[in-house]
């Protein structure tokens, strides 16, 4: 029942932490983690408070920021655990200032406006290359694939739209020295939904690849990342038909840029990736095979060599790669040599071939790469077209994505940095159109005054690059159409002379002194909207030109390739005027893709690079402060700012806020339009700080807001626990009788549950007592059905308690558990098989020293033990090897006992045989004799062969008696002698002199030979205390006190 009670508990906690957490405001965190929206930003004039607060966000991890409804994102250069299916969840059907900003908000909010007012959109997805473009389009996409509505057919289609993304960056990216997957080609996606919002189909457009990265590539960049992939991870097969080695040093088109390998990057996984993504695109196997029989022949001819002849025309000097082309593309040897080294010219009625020199060759083999690669990209995109069409007819509704390259400022810029700033300054333009249109309309529909807002138009910069006959590109095109030797240095003076008074443009012949200093002679600048950039006019003919000689062409319409068959058709008119110019075309697709937004409601994503190293955690405030002037965001901030700051429609403001106002709390009853008003009424808002629209509350100063959201956080605290109170009694009243029942019928069938088994184990208990007490009573009879439980339990019981109560050492023997009758023998049997265990586990942990040291003490025991009072003391003193050491010994006395071998020496105490007069002696052990030394002399020598005997008594003294032969009156009687290592002196002597026996114990007197015919007697008695002393008798008295019994 309490286990109810917490579960109960635990789930109010969490729905009303879940109330708690739907009531917060993200605002609430605004001191610590910045502001969320910077449109409520006080200083919004103030780029230096613009950037604090990305600086503030970006350090918390917090990368995604609104001005409005655009999206602000800063690149962290790491993993976040942001993009999980349960964030995508999250933010599903979710109003779009209701949590967090985050991209996942922005894809959501654009396809619930899409159903609910079924027109079309797009998200515009700008930034300098390496700050989030492509991932932020990726993410854009995963979350579709996962929100929209699921079927065999959709998941097709799905699949096939985020399997497009590895194929086009295969073939349209590349490593630079800012991004190390940089696109270098714009793409405008179309996501196609039908009315229940499931993806059927999609399109995608493609805009200004930067085929020049084919031929050339800077220092620290690479070329497509294709060409890398199918060297380092195509199958050896493969490269073997494809005539290819698995080493990028060995093509020219490869090495320029001196990093064919990147850390980051995985060619050999990326390779993997590709295939599986041309399989599900359904690309078929011939499709594939002739798809890098191109690529392999691109590297193929960049490694084409040409040589001057006598006369001083190209010709080839490797005939093999041209063998590799040859059959690659399905073309010819001798029609393929002859359009790389000769020009095809028409006069009149007749056909000219004109033989190139070594650089017009070299010209013509680049540029015929750069048709073959520019034109085999737009047949891809067109294919995964092919594969995305949706072939139904009905009416769809489209979400298109447009990852664009951002403004562009290098060292050095050059014609492509010119088209791609061309570009930014259209979509400005366009931007800043779209943005002010939307707010008008806004403003209209609300029933609102607009007050006209000032910006930066930028339309002056737009004409003085595109405006007819005068504009940049006119003058471009006509530089490169007009006859004669036109060159980079007459277009620049050509826009001298025609454009040198506009206020935005500048050349070093036309700037003032001090500007000069910053211009070179080829350089001409623009003031863009976003600031000064300076073109290098070198490159910028050719370039835009980007000319394929006819007989070029003509050689690739032979091609047997089925893909070059496509990209250069017989039908192509070959008309003898010029080609449109590269800028000229892309002109003509900005107009397109202008044309194709502005039929759409604008949605935009501006991406930011924190910093140049790629560091996650790192922000460079100058670098990044560069990026929000080009990208326009103060312009923007300033546009939304202009009029209100904040505008929510009635229902939500009312919903969030009701709790100031005890009017409007719990239920309001009437409009959400009165309500508001009647909050703002009790709040205190001063006429000029708000205005009513006709579904929409405006307000002018976040400051407004921010007083009102603290209000309400105050509010909130107070709200919840009146809140949590009510739940919580409405809940616990309802569920207290529930609970009260089945707690009754629990109780009831549980007591019965209890009883019965109670009963059980009453019944089951009386069986097991008789039967022990049965058992008890015939326990001596034989074993049988009465007793035979009761004897295995006295088995058990005794075994159980033999074993917690062992002996520990085999010195404990006696101390075995006393058996019960039937155990008797099979006790006795045990402990002789645990005393002989613990005997030999004994055993096997003696060392070889203690061995030794226990056969010696066995020895003293069968000498002393039981027969001298003092030997129970002795058994725990260990013995040692001598008691002298060799540098205590004079070494005269070694000198001359050193040839018999020292065994053992000692210190004792010599009386002397008359008088007994004690006196300090050393005592030495050899191998043939023992010897009584005074310092630096031999006093006695006992040979062995002498000693007759060694007397001790029974007494706990440490006197010795040692008895010798004594035939000679000159020779020195027996030795009386005092040893504090009485039992190990001797116990070493009967060893070394093999006289066991000869040690006596006696009680009383001993007596001893002082010389021959004359003898002296020593006489043992106990006392209080140990005493040595002569005699009235004229014997050696030695008193010893009684030692205790052990």
């Amino acid at each position: 029942m309490t286990h109810m009670v917490l579960e109960v508990k635990q789930s109010l906690d969490e729905r009303c932490n879940q109330i708690l957490r739907n009531m917060e405001a993200s605002l609430t965190a605004r001191d610590r983690v910045g502001i969320q929206d910077f449109v409520l930003l006080d200083a919004y004039t103030s780029e230096s408070a613009f950037l604090d607060n990305l600086r503030k966000r970006f350090h918390e991890n917090l990368i995604y920021t609104y001005i409005g409804t655009l999206l602000v994102s800063v690149n962290p250069y790491k993993e976040l655990d942001i993009y999980s299916k349960k964030q995508m969840d999250t933010y599903m059907g979710v109003n779009f200032f209701e949590l967090p900003p985050h991209i996942y908000a922005l894809a959501d909010n654009v396809f619930r406006t899409m159903q609910s007012e079924f027109n079309n959109h797009f998200i515009l997805i700008s930034g300098e290359s390496g700050a989030g473009k492509t991932e932020a389009s990726k993410k854009i996409l995963q979350f579709y694939a996962v929100s929209c509505p699921s079927t065999k057919l959709l998941n097709n289609v799905r699949d096939r739209l985020l399997l497009s993304n590895p194929v086009l960056e295969a073939f349209g990216n590349a490593k630079t020295l800012k991004n190390d997957n940089s696109s270098r080609f714009g793409k405008y996606m179309d996501i196609q939904f039908d009315h229940q919002g499931g993806a059927v189909g999609g399109h995608i457009l493609s805009y200004l690849l930067e085929k020049s990265r084919v031929v050339h590539q800077n220092h620290g960049e690479r070329n497509f990342h294709i060409f890398y992939q199918l060297v380092e991870g195509g199958e050896e097969d493969l490269l073997r038909w494809l005539g290819l080695e698995r080493n990028c040093q060995h093509y020219s088109y490869l090495v320029q840029g001196g990093c064919a390998k990147v850390s980051s990057i995985n060619d050999k996984s990326d390779w993997r990736m590709v295939q599986k993504a041309l399989s599900v695109i359904e690309f078929n196997e011939s499709d594939i095979e002739h798809l890098f029989g191109i690529i392999a022949s691109v590297l193929h001819l960049g490694n084409i060599k040409f040589v001057a002849d006598v006369r001083g025309y190209a010709s080839l000097n490797n005939n093999q790669e041209m063998h590799w082309v040859s059959k690659l593309l399905g073309i010819p040897a001798q029609v393929l040599q002859q359009g790389l080294t000769h020009r095809k010219i028409e006069a009149k009625a007749e056909e000219v071939f004109s033989p190139f020199s070594v650089d017009h060759a070299v010209y013509a083999r680049d540029a015929l790469a750069k048709a073959i690669y520019g034109r085999t990209f737009n047949w891809l995109v067109n294919k995964i077209n092919e594969s995305l069409a949706n072939k139904d007819s009905s009416r769809k509704t489209v979400i298109g994505l447009l990852d664009i390259y951002g403004f562009e400022v290098f060292n050095v810029n050059s014609f492509e940095q010119f088209c791609i700033n061309y570009c930014n300054e259209k979509l400005q333009q366009l931007f800043i159109q779209l943005t002010l249109k939307s707010e008008q309309e806004e403003y209209e529909m609300e029933g609102i005054e607009w007050e006209p807002v000032p910006y930066f138009n930028n339309k002056i910069i737009c004409d003085l690059v595109e405006e007819k006959h005068r504009g940049i590109i006119s003058l471009l095109d006509e530089e490169c159409l007009r006859p004669g030797e036109a060159t980079d240095l007459t277009l620049l003076e050509k826009m001298e002379e025609t454009i040198g008074g506009h206020p935005h443009f500048v050349t070093h012949k036309l700037a003032d002194q001090k500007t000069r200093k910053t211009l070179e002679r080829g350089d001409f600048r623009l003031l863009h909207y976003a600031g000064e950039v300076t073109y290098c006019v070198v490159g910028f003919l050719d370039k835009n030109n980007d000319l394929l000689y006819r007989n070029g062409k003509e050689v690739m319409r032979q091609s047997k390739n089925a893909i070059i068959k496509h990209c250069f058709p017989s039908t192509e008119p070959d008309s003898k005027r010029r080609p449109e110019t590269v800028v000229t075309q892309f002109k003509s697709s900005l107009v397109g893709l202008t044309e194709i937004l502005m039929s759409k409601e604008p949605w935009y994503v501006r991406c930011i690079k924190p910093n140049e190293a790629k560091q996650p955690g790192r922000f460079d405030d100058v670098l990044v402060r560069h990026q929000v002037k080009y990208l326009g965001l103060m312009e923007h901030l300033r546009v939304r700012r202009a009029g209100f700051a904040y505008r929510r429609k009635y229902d939500i403001f009312l919903q969030r806020y009701k709790p100031l106002c005890p009017d409007t709390w719990p239920n309001w009853k009437g409009t959400a339009a009165e309500g508001v008003r009647c909050l703002i009424k009790h709040l205190g808002y001063k006429p000029d700080e708000y205005k009513m629209g006709r579904s929409k509350i405006f307000i002018r100063h976040p400051r407004t807001l921010f007083a009102t959201e603290d209000a309400f956080q105050v509010c909130k605290h107070k709200l919840a626990t009146r809140i949590q109170a009510k739940y919580k009694g409405y809940r616990v009243k309802g569920d207290y009788q529930k609970q009260r029942d089945a707690a009754t019928k629990i109780e009831n069938c549980w007591r019965g549950i209890m009883a019965r088994k109670e009963r059980e184990k009453r019944a089951w208990a009386v069986k097991v007592i008789k039967k022990f007490i049965k058992g008890f009573i015939t326990r001596n009879q034989p074993a049988c059905n009465d007793n035979s439980e009761y004897l295995a339990y006295v088995r058990q019981n005794y075994l159980t308690r033999l074993r917690e109560n062992l002996p520990k050492t085999v010195l404990e023997k006696d101390s075995w558990l006393t058996p019960p009758p039937i155990m008797k023998e099979a006790s006795q049997l045990l402990k002789k098989l645990y005393i002989r265990h613990m005997v030999g586990k004994y055993v096997q942990g003696i060392t070889p020293q203690r061995k030794a040291q226990l056969v010696l003490k066995a020895q003293t025991s069968s000498m002393f033990k039981g027969k001298k009072e003092n030997y129970p003391f002795s058994v725990c003193r260990p013995f040692v090897d001598t008691r002298i050491g060799a540098e205590d010994i004079n070494i005269k006395v070694l000198q001359m006992i050193q040839h018999e071998h020292i065994k053992y020496s000692v210190p004792v105490v010599k009386y002397d045989r008359n008088g007994f007069r004690p006196r300090l002696r050393q005592l030495i052990f050899t191998q043939e004799a023992a010897y009584l030394v005074e310092e630096a002399k031999i006093k006695q020598r006992i040979d062995y062969i002498s000693l007759k005997g060694v007397s001790v008594s029974n007494l706990s003294d440490n006197f010795l008696i040692l008895h010798v032969t004594c035939d000679d009156i000159k020779q020195k009687g027996d030795l009386v002698l005092q040893c504090d290592y009485l039992f190990e002196a001797l116990t070493k002597l009967s060893v070394i002199a093999n006289k066991q026996n000869y040690i006596k114990v006696v009680q009383g007197s001993v007596r001893f030979d002082i010389q021959p015919g004359r003898e002296g007697f020593v006489d043992f008695k106990s006392g209080q205390e140990s005493m040595v002393y002569r005699a009235k008798n004229g014997h050696l008295m030695v008193e010893s006190t009684r030692t205790k019994s052990r």
